[in-house]
């Protein structure tokens, strides 16, 4: 079983504010991505390297509301008034080639395992019934791709993730059970003891950019 991180998320009460955020940034504004119909979400993409990419994810006004609640607490109050107070990133996904085993190796309920779809790509991904972040986000969300994955046909925005920070009171043990769960050595993860939060730090032309 491998795991590695497969991208991040950074939630906004728009698309376009979310990709004018990123872009005041990283100096590179998102772009392509689609429409989940399952979750009425839609979304924009940016290339962090050939495995590795940004989401930026938000509410589409246009679909209807699904039937369950949203991924990435998309629904819960909580998030709607931190959205309020601008665009955040808030969680990141890691990818397996055992969504099964990893979910059930994983130190919490990651919910039921969702088969999606966006265009020509196709995934299965865990979703907690209420929609709700692992340990508040810092966990990561596992998905498993069928076929192709969005990485690779990105345009390369010049970016590169150089570390993801995650901090909780159980920061060690989550890092373990990552290990256990297939995480590469080489995966640019740290971990500290402290209060919950998640930091990226990402390389890019005019240099570091932090997205917390």
């Amino acid at each position: 079983m491998n795991l590695a991180i497969d991208h991040l998320v950074v939630a906004a009460r728009s698309l376009e504010e979310g990709a004018s955020w990123v872009e005041s940034r990283l100096g590179v504004a998102p772009a392509g991505g689609g429409k989940h119909a399952l979750m009425g979400t839609h979304n924009r993409l940016l290339g962090l390297g050939d495995d590795v990419y940004l989401e930026v994810i938000a509410i589409d006004p246009g679909a209807p509301a699904p039937a369950r609640s949203r991924w990435f607490a998309l629904d819960a109050p909580a998030m709607r008034a931190r959205l309020e107070r601008g665009p955040a990133l808030i969680h990141w996904a890691a990818a397996t080639d055992d969504i099964e085993r990893a979910a059930a190796e994983a130190p919490m309920d990651m919910g039921e395992i969702v088969a999606a779809s966006r265009g020509r790509y196709r995934w299965r991904i865990t979703v907690p019934p209420d929609g709700s972040l692992p340990a508040g986000g810092i966990f990561p969300t596992l998905i498993q791709w069928e076929g192709q994955r969005p990485a690779p046909s990105l345009p390369d925005s010049g970016c590169r993730l150089e570390s993801l920070d995650l901090g909780h009171p159980d920061a060690g043990a989550f890092f373990a059970a990552l290990q256990a769960m297939g995480l590469a050595d080489e995966e640019p993860i740290d971990t500290s003891i402290s209060e919950p939060g998640i930091v990226a730090r990402i390389r890019t032309p005019g240099g570091i950019a932090v997205l917390a």
